[in-house]
Order: C-alpha cells, then structure tokens, then sequence
C-alpha cells in the first residue's frame, strides 16, 4: 500500500500556477491558430474544410455523380477526420455551398441552404451535397503522392495535411477567421485576374506589387455591389498585407407615373442580411431620422431588389444615398488582414506577392512530387511488362516449369534472373494473355512508356520547363472558371471613390423645435417643442436646473468645459424628456472631474469669448470650436491651478470683466485678439482671486446685470470704469449683484 501511495505520490510536481496557465494557454492558442482558425495559404482552407472535401471525395460525391444526403457527410466527417460537434460541421458545409457567401462554392448543395436574408438552412437530414467542378480542382492529384498525409486523430487511418490546389482558393474565396492574439479576413477576388497575376509572377518572379494591383484591382464579392476605395488605399492594403475597402450597394433611380421617382436598390454589401438592412432602415424612418425617405419595399425574389421612396420629387437622390450610406450598411467596409499559415505552418502576415508566390510554389511542388510519383509506376510497369516479354519469348518453357516444377516461381527466378515482382506477374498472367496480339501490344506499351519516363527525367532537371507546364495549368484554370464563364464573370464593380456630396442635417434628421435642459449635475434631455416655462420640470434629488436653450434637432450642441475643451453634440442625440435624461459625461469625453461652463447652439458664422479663472482670454470664431471626436477640442490652454470660467457669445463693442475681488473693468472690443487656439491675454490683474465673470456689450446701451426676481439693472454713465484692457479697475456701480456675475 505504501508503494503504490509512493508511485503516486511521484506523479505530483509542485509548479507555479503562473507557469502551469501560460503552458497550457500557449498549447491552447497554437491548436486554435494552427488546427482551426487561420487558414493555409497554399489551398486557403481550414482544416475542417480540408476535412468535408476529403471526406466527401472519399464518398465519391464527384461533380459528375448522384448527391448523398448531408447527414451522411457530417457523419463521416465527425468519425474518421474531425471530433467535433455536428452543428459546427454541418454550419461549414452550409457555407461552402452557397452562392452568396463563397465566390465559387465548394459544395454543390440540393435543398435549402439557406439565402441572403440570414434564414438558417435545413436540417442536414434534408439537405443533400456534393463536390463542384472547383473542389475537384482543389483535389486532383491527391492520389499521385501530391501532398503529405497525416495520421488521423484515433490513428486509424490518413488524412492530408493540405490538397494539391490546382485552383487559387485563398484569394478567389478569401477567409475569415479569429484564432487567438491574431486574426484573419481576406475578401474574395476574381479568378481570372488572380490567374492573370499569376502568370505575371511566374514570368516576373520580382513583380512589383502596383503590376500586380493593375492585373487585380480589387476584391470581387459574390453579391456585386460597388467598390469605391481610393486606389493609393487598394495599393497600400496590398502592400501590407492590411487595410480595408470601402463597398457599397448598386441602386438606380427609376421613374414613375405622375413625374416622380423611386430607388432601386439591386446588389447589397457582401455579408450583409437583407432582411436585417430593411429593419434597420425601418428603425430609423420611425426615429425620424431619413427625412428625405417616405417608406421602404422589399420587392425581392431571386434577385434583390429594394425599393426606397423618397418623401419628395425634389429630393436630389444622390444626396438621398449619401445619407443612407452614412447611416446603414448600404455601405460598409471589407476588411483585409492576409495573416494565414506559410508552408511551415508558421502565421504570417503576406503581402499580395507573398501570396501569389506561394501558392505557386506549392503548384511547383506539386508537380515534382506528381512526376516522382509516375515515375516511380512507369519503372514498376516497365519491370512487369519486361518478365512479360521474356515470358513470351519463352512461353513453352514457362509453361512446363509452371506444371512440372514444386516452386515455379523460384525456379523462373533462376532460370531467366527475374525479379521477385517479374516472377509474380509471369505467374498471375491469364491464359486469354498468351495471344500474340498481347505480346504486339504489350511491346507498344513499353515503348510508349519508356518514351514518358524519359520525357519526365528530362522535366525534373528542367525547372524552366516545369514552370511552363504550371503556367499552363493556370491558363486551364482560367480559361474553366475565368472571366468569360458565367461563373466567373466580375460582379463587383470598381468604381470612383464618392465626388464630396454635401449631405444637410435636414436630410438626415427632421427639423423639429425643442427645449435643452442641463442640470447643475450634468444631467441632459430635450422636451418637444420651444417652451418658455420649465419649472415643472422635475430633476433628481439634489440637482436642480442650470442651462435652457431652445433650439432645432438638426442643431449642434456646444458644450465648454473648465478643462477649455468644447464638446459637440447633436440635438437630435440627445435623450427625450421623459426621466432626468443621460449624464452629458457618458455622451461626451467629460472628465468627471471637471464642469461644465456654458451651453450654447452652434450659430456659423458667431464669435465666442472664452475666459479663464485667472484673467486671460480672447475671442474664437465659433466654426473653429466644432469637435469632430467624442473627446472634444482643445482651445483655451490653461495655466497651472487655472480653469477655464466664461464662454459667451460675442455681441457688443466693449468687454465688461469683474474679479472676485469685486473690481469692474471695462475696455474696448478691438483689444481682445482673435485666435484659434491658445491661453489669450491678460484681461484684468488681480492681487487676491481671479475672474468671476466676464460679457461683451453696446457701451451706447449700457452695462445691464441681473438684479433678482426676474429684473435686470442698467448702467449708461461707465466713463469711471472705461479703461485699458489688463488694468485692475475699481468697485462697480452701487446695486451691483451680490453673486459678482452679470446673468
């Protein structure tokens, strides 16, 4: 008992837990890369889709015989290849079989595989499949000793490690993947530029990559549509390995009785769900947020075709596509990220040459491996088709050694100095065999195939040659599955990236009035229409109303900081009234730590006057203070322990500023610079404190200030106060309010 606690106790190792987790995550993480996430790019498949096509080769589904049902496929491929669950396998055979999703489909499928609007496809007990003329390509030659086998997971029986890929299925069908720290997405292309390529390659072995983007200009999607990327941003993506491609739906504008029209929409991004684009469409014609769109039809049957009505015969169409471009997925972005398993299977981010390269180095040794290969059956016939004919020429003795001797086989050996296999044949020769026409044609036979094996020594010491041959054989490819086929006939279109159509506001967003409350804690919303009294509007315990504006959902929102940055927001994005609204710091970049100073409507054209706590400033034309991110732009610079105070709109000739030391300076506009950026200049000197407020007004009118309970007071005689600007100014005019701010 004590051995055996012993033995056991021998199989424990003290590790450190940080040592056990990173040995078994990188374990984890290379099986996820190598076995399931990446692709190979010598045949561009996963090994669960090597898998399918193997195993369907195996089951004899060619192009040319009956289909067998899917669930007899998965069953194969669970039990002999790949021990994984039955779903995952049948959902990669459903993709290889469509249209929509595959350039050029692997699986020929019969019974619903699903469609484009992302209805899911049959059971697997209802749907049947077999390999298309493009998989068979992908498979010739798997039997010559093309490709390295590997020994299934129980052992049991072989698999291979990639197939011979006579076609380029990497860039014609592209990928996507998602394994661990890496990714993959490499859209779809069109086969006869990848051949057209191709054949640059192997003529020009040091393409450059901008040829070859001339040869293939861009991805080529199952559902069409149109690309509208820069070329300078095609190239660069080829040249990295890295980028994306900017797709959009193909549409036309078609007339209708009465004058008007309507669009068609017929071609959709690659990837997209018809049925989910409708409903987001939907979505935003009932949040009012397509102005120019009265309704939307899906008059679809084995071709799209959507149908948008505009609100009005004046709407400009272009401007009408632009705005749904921008705000659903008429438009959206391919990525590319051709990151997939070299040779070696090592992950790898290629180029576009890389890739070309590789595969055809794979073709190349492809077609040694498949020479040695028929050499080796041409040396092996040649032995038997040589004890054949000194059979022939001494058939009388054959036959009596074969009657009379104990072991024939020993003693032929002996006699004519045959080989084991010679012997074997002589032996297992049929009767019908020994006419002499046989031994006619047998003679022709060996000619012929001493004529070949010459023929292919020459080949193996001739790599010029042997390139010949697969430039041929890509020519074949192209000439099958090109552009002149139905098949393979472009169907995405390589357009112009989008001429700069100015979308208004008020073509995305209707144009109704509302009312903007922030409260003191930042909290924000939007009530219909412009209302004048708001003190029933309700906040949350301890908060109470701050800012009220009225203004247009298709307005912009500014919002100044204490850190001097200005936040933009759209009306329209703002949340309703009912409820205390959003924090505005959840929908800005807001630091919690700072505050907000003003909140205005954006008016082109307007000059703002921004302050800081410690007496500087300066004017800023409002156009420059639009933020185009979330993190808002920076315009007052502030100086250490300063935050920024005032922002007001400029409307006056004369800047009124007082401290908190209750002194009140008043100098001329003309003295405060125009800047766009920066920390201004000393609008008045402070011995104790800083700037409380600060506004620009019509010295001719009079300096006005609020004076409680609703009333204002004016003052029109301020030549005691007029000075210079960064003077210290003097105690303001008697019934100054308390709170040492003019509002």
């Amino acid at each position: 008992m004590s051995a055996m606690a012993s033995s056991a106790a021998g199989e424990i190792r003290d590790v450190k837990l940080s040592d056990a987790l990173s040995e078994r995550y990188l374990s984890y993480a290379l099986s996820t890369i190598m076995a399931r996430s990446l692709p190979d790019v010598r045949d561009g498949l996963k090994p669960v889709h090597r898998r399918l096509l193997y195993a369907m080769r195996q089951l004899k589904l060619d192009p040319s015989s009956g289909f067998k049902k899917s669930a007899r496929v998965v069953g194969d491929v669970i039990g002999k290849f790949h021990p994984h669950g039955d779903q995952a396998i049948y959902d990669a055979l459903v993709r290889l079989a469509q249209d929509f999703s595959l350039r050029f489909p692997l699986i020929d499928g019969q019974g619903n595989f699903g469609n484009v609007d992302g209805d899911n496809a049959a059971a697997m007990r209802y749907t049947e499949a077999r390999l298309t003329e493009v998989a068979a390509a992908l498979l010739n030659g798997i039997d010559e000793d093309a490709v390295d086998f590997r020994p299934t997971y129980d052992g049991e029986a072989e698999e291979p490690a990639v197939l011979p890929a006579a076609f380029p299925n990497l860039l014609a069908n592209g990928a996507q993947g998602i394994a661990v720290g890496m990714a993959t997405s490499i859209p779809p292309h069109n086969v006869g530029e990848i051949c057209d390529a191709l054949l640059h390659v192997i003529k020009t072995p040091n393409a450059t990559v901008e040829k070859l983007v001339d040869l293939m200009p861009g991805p080529d999607f199952p559902t069409g549509g149109i690309l509208v990327e820069a070329r300078e941003n095609i190239l660069e993506a080829y040249k990295t390995g890295k980028g994306s491609f900017r797709l959009r739906a193909r549409w036309e504008s078609e007339k209708i009785k009465g004058g008007g029209y309507q669009i068609v929409v017929t071609e959709i991004p690659f990837q997209v769900q018809k049925s989910r684009l409708i409903e987001k469409i939907a979505e935003l014609l009932i949040a009012k947020k397509l102005a120019m769109l009265a309704d939307i039809r899906d008059e679809s049957t084995d071709e799209i075709r959507l149908v948008l009505e505009p609100k009005s015969r004046n709407v400009d169409p272009d401007v009408l596509m632009e705005s749904l471009f921008r705000q659903t997925d008429l438009e959206t972005r391919a990525s590319l990220n051709m990151n997939v398993l070299n040779a070696d299977n090592t992950p790898k981010v290629m180029n576009l040459r890389e890739v070309l390269r590789a595969f055809l180095d794979h073709r190349h040794d492809v077609l040694k491996r498949q020479t040695l290969f028929r050499l080796g059956k041409i040396e092996h016939r040649l032995e038997v088709l040589e004890g054949y004919l000194i059979a022939y020429l001494n058939i009388d003795e054959v036959i009596r050694i074969i009657r009379e001797e104990d072991d024939p086989k020993a003693r032929m050996i002996k006699r004519w100095k045959l080989s084991d296999i010679q012997a074997e044949a002589i032996l297992n020769m049929r009767l019908r065999a020994l006419r002499k026409l046989e031994e006619i044609s047998i003679r022709e036979e060996h000619t012929a195939l001493t004529k070949e094996q010459k023929d292919l020594k020459g080949l193996m010491k001739n790599e010029g040659r042997r390139w010949s041959i697969i430039g041929d054989q890509v020519k074949e490819i192209r000439s099958q599955f090109g552009s002149k086929t139905d098949l393979g006939a472009r169907r995405t279109e390589i357009g112009a990236p989008p001429s700069g159509v100015i979308v208004p506001l008020e073509a995305v967003v209707e144009r109704e009035p509302v009312t903007v409350l922030c409260s003191g804690m930042g909290w924000v919303r939007s009530l219909k229409g412009h209302q004048e009294d708001v003190t029933d509007a309700k906040y949350k315990e301890g908060d109470r109303e701050r800012f009220v504006v009225h203004a247009q959902t298709t307005d912009k929102l500014l919002v100044f900081a204490t850190n001097g940055r200005f936040y933009t927001l759209g009306v329209d994005k703002l949340p309703g009234g009912r409820g205390f609204g959003e924090p505005l710091r959840l929908m800005t970049g807001l630091p919690n730590d700072q505050d907000i100073v003003g909140l205005l409507v954006h008016e082109p054209g307007r000059r703002l006057m921004v302050a800081s706590s410690d007496g500087r400033g300066f004017i800023v034309p409002e156009d420059e203070v639009i933020a185009q991110t979330k993190n808002g732009k920076q315009i007052l610079n502030l100086a250490q322990g300063a935050e920024a105070a005032v922002c007001s709109a400029v409307d006056g000739d004369h800047v009124a500023v007082i401290g908190e030391n209750r002194k009140l300076i008043i100098f001329p506009l003309e003295e405060l610079p125009e800047m766009t950026r920066g920390r201004g200049v000393i609008l008045q000197k402070y011995k104790d404190g800083g700037l409380s407020d600060a506004k620009t007004f019509y010295l001719a009118d009079g300096l006005s200030w609020a004076a409680g309970a609703g009333r204002t007071r004016t003052e029109t005689d301020l030549s005691a106060w007029v000075g210079k600007r960064s003077q210290a100014g003097r105690l303001p005019p008697n019934g100054f309010a308390r709170s040492n701010k003019f509002s």
